[in-house]
């Protein structure tokens, strides 16, 4: 089995993107000077750096990266050496244009940012494994070497090309995936319209057309063009395997929801020896800790569980968004400590030095434009000094409480064109219903359809509206055997292909919930519902209704107006040993808590009544002991009360009783037995 940890790090990880080729070299020696002084032990170099170790054909510089290298291990940092592949040299495209990619309205793409590949191009595939190649037999051994970096940002910005090399590459992958055209007529559903094909030859990639176009092809294009950037990460990781063995080789991955749409990260999950991940805030006003906290636990499920590797965020403000705010005081050691609470071993940064040219120059970084007698470094210092105090931790896993299905297929299929409402957005609900589980004060794993469930008391499932028969089976499963479901509306609609599974809706979950759908009731733009529960009592909803028909399920809200006044709102159904929940509406948090509560007493869920809101308490556990986070988010100073005395790891005092935290500050405590 490959190497899964840094190679050489004992402790936790932290440092940044170090690109040293952007500064004169007399710089180098106070940059890794100040590394130590704020406790760096490791650093990404190299990413970006292809021009300058292959400046012309054939023509190789390794000198300058042989003494970055050798500079940082003199000073004990470890290095995550780049593959520097997503930006090839302007002399490559120079000599191969059709390696730019093109857009679906047929323009290609010009030199001059970054991640602009067409990756079925045979040129730009020889041309990478080449530099991936120089590169692992020349730093195979050298002694800074801790883990490969292939590529950056897969997805991002560009993760589809339609060419005609991406078209001939599609009709293979076809062909792979279907054995006969007869077979992708079926999948497609290609007698509407009158498309049916007579041959691969006369399938192109979903090119634009003068109305909406086959939601079937749309969505296997997707698939390929995930798998095709998917095989260029494997030749470069099976070069890196080959040539440098006990090395672990990783790509950085972009799991939050609103940043990086076009990956399946369960598919990636398996092709990485270390799950590693990028997150930036968005500031658009919500609880950006909220989305922050549900990425870790995104990127924690997609490493099935172990421990993972924040590789980017930011210092404080970023350059990208509309409005980029600064981190306020304590943020940024608040967010490198949650995502630790959740799974990571470390807290890496984009970037070391904050860049004086270019389209990041405004990005912040570890070390500012200020330098060193500024807020930021004087936190990175404190970070540093923090993640040292809890190298102990290493190794040990984030206990959850719930699961929460994702599926990015899914995700992709709702998103296609000519849905019952615009209006409706899986990711919001996704959104959503996490924030209320946030609340709630329970830690979540995200799970595949079709994983084990069988640890989790309770599985929710928001808005998942492609379910294959066999997700639909592991479901029904789940409850018979003692689960709790409870499962949103437009859920399990279509199977794989986009079609819509034979029979009533919701197809694939007609069974484990006990009823049928008869129709679909989006509501106009700004009309909202409410629907009256068990004890009289109103919630408002908006966006959605159904016509619900109980086949087993018992009636818990009814809708009191709209479209489906007098109908079932929220049922619940017992099946087997368990219980599924429907919720056919879009409920705000008041709604999606009230049923979350008594959903939760089925699953016997523990309630936290005694945890203040935004005070996160998330618990790691393994071989070297329990430990328990507590992350407050508020301004006020916050008691949680401990079961089991401990040691507060970040001020070394006892803790017994109740924990207590000041505002916006994080404690760790190692709890005795």
């Amino acid at each position: 089995m490959p190497e899964t940890t840094p190679k050489g790090l004992t402790g936790l990880a932290f440092g940044g993107d170090y690109n040293p080729e952007q500064w004169p070299e007399s710089v180098w020696t106070e940059d890794v000077r100040l590394m130590r002084e704020a406790g760096v032990s490791m650093v990404s170099v190299g990413i970006f750096s292809w021009a300058l170790l292959e400046p012309a054909p054939g023509t190789y510089d390794f000198g300058w990266l042989d003494r970055v290298l050798d500079l940082l291990h003199a000073n004990g940092i470890r290095v995550d050496l780049g593959t520097p592949t997503v930006v090839p040299p302007v002399w490559f495209f120079r000599a191969h244009p059709e390696a730019l990619p093109v857009t679906a309205d047929g323009r290609r793409y010009e030199f001059g940012s970054r991640g602009a590949i067409c990756h079925s191009n045979a040129d730009y595939r020889a041309a990478a494994a080449n530099i991936t190649t120089r590169l692992a037999e020349r730093y195979a051994d050298h002694p800074a070497l801790a883990l490969w970096h292939v590529h950056n940002e897969y997805g991002v910005p560009v993760s589809a090309c339609y060419c005609d090399s991406c078209a001939a590459h599609f009709r293979r992958w076809l062909a792979a995936e279907y054995g006969t055209v007869d077979a992708v007529n079926e999948a497609w559903g290609t007698a509407f319209w009158g498309q049916r094909y007579g041959g691969f030859d006369e399938i192109n990639p979903p090119r634009l057309t003068p109305t909406v176009g086959n939601p079937a092809q749309a969505l296997d294009y997707k698939r390929f063009a995930d798998a095709t950037i998917r095989e260029n990460f494997r030749a470069e990781r099976d070069i890196l395997h080959r040539l440098s063995p006990g090395v672990p080789v990783t790509t950085n991955f972009m799991t939050a929801l609103s940043q990086c749409d076009s990956i399946d990260y369960w598919a990636w999950g398996r092709e990485v020896d270390l799950v590693t991940n990028d997150h930036y805030l968005i500031t658009d006003g919500r609880r950006t800790h909220v989305n922050l906290a549900m990425a870790a636990d995104l990127t924690r499920s997609v490493a099935g569980g172990a421990p993972w590797l924040l590789l980017e965020h930011s210092t404080s403000g970023v350059n990208w968004q509309p409005r980029n705010p600064a981190k306020t005081p304590g943020q940024m050691a608040r967010n490198s400590l949650a995502h630790v609470a959740r799974g990571s071993e470390g807290a890496m940064f984009f970037q070391w030095r904050q860049s004086r040219r270019g389209a990041e120059k405004f990005h912040s970084a570890m070390l500012p434009h200020g330098g060193t007698d500024t807020r930021v470094w004087r936190e990175v210092v404190g970070l540093g000094a923090s993640l040292d105090a809890l190298r102990e931790i290493r190794s040990t896993r984030t206990v959850a409480d719930v699961a929460v299905l994702w599926d990015w297929h899914s995700w992709w299929a709702q998103n296609l064109e000519w849905r019952p409402s615009e209006d409706h957005d899986a990711r919001e609900r996704a959104d959503a219903f996490y924030e209320a589980l946030y609340d709630r004060h329970l830690t979540v794993d995200f799970a595949h359809p079709e994983a084990d469930l069988s640890a989790y008391p309770l599985v929710v499932v928001p808005a998942l509206y492609l379910m294959t028969e066999a997700a639909g089976r592991n479901l029904t499963r789940y409850v018979e055997g003692g689960g709790t479901l409870l499962v949103s509306y437009f859920s399990g609609v279509v199977d794989e292909h986009d079609a819509v599974h034979e029979g009533a809706c919701p197809g694939a979950l007609r069974d484990v919930l006990g009823l049928t759908v008869e129709e679909f009731a989006p509501l106009l733009e700004g009309d909202t519902v409410r629907v009256t529960g068990p004890d009289g009592t109103g919630l408002a909803a908006d966006v959605w209704t159904e016509f619900v028909v109980p086949r087993g399920a018992e009636t818990v809200w009814t809708y009191a107006d709209g479209p489906a006044a007098g109908r079932p709102a929220v049922t619940r159904h017992r099946l087997g040993e368990g219980t599924a929940w429907y919720v056919s509406t879009r409920l705000g948090a008041d709604g999606l808590d009230a049923v979350l509560a008594r959903a939760g007493e089925d699953a016997r869920v523990p309630a936290r009544p005694d945890l203040p809101r935004d005070v996160e308490v998330v618990r790691r556990a393994g071989g070297s002991g329990s430990y328990l986070f507590v992350i407050n988010h508020t301004g006020t100073d916050a008691k949680v009360p401990l079961d089991t005395p401990g040691t507060e790891l970040l001020t070394g005092e006892s803790a017994a009783g109740r924990i207590e935290v000041p505002a916006g500050a994080v404690r760790v405590v190692r709890l005795d037995g």
